[in-house]
């Protein structure tokens, strides 16, 4: 599951409430400023609350902050991460 969602997240056979959680991370990674009102309607229609739609924004948000420092920084990947 990990490898197709890695791989192409639309396709990967995931709950409606986890292609939301995609689809909101997909944006939030791509386009920040373009965040609206509309995205977090889009997971509340999912029945996640206001706590869970925080919790996401952290968890993505992390790691694109994380991501972004190894990349700036030339960090190589740990021996047991695949490319």
């Amino acid at each position: 599951m990990v490898a197709a969602v890695a791989t192409n997240w639309r396709e990967a056979g995931l709950t409606a409430v986890n292609s939301a959680l995609c689809a909101y991370a997909e944006q939030l990674t791509l386009a920040p400023r373009e965040m609206s009102e509309a995205d977090i309607k889009a997971l509340r229609q999912h029945d996640l609350t206001d706590r869970a739609i925080h919790d996401a924004t952290q968890v993505i948000s992390y790691f694109n902050y994380i991501n972004r420092i190894a990349d700036a920084l030339h960090v190589e990947p740990e021996d047991f991460v695949r490319p």
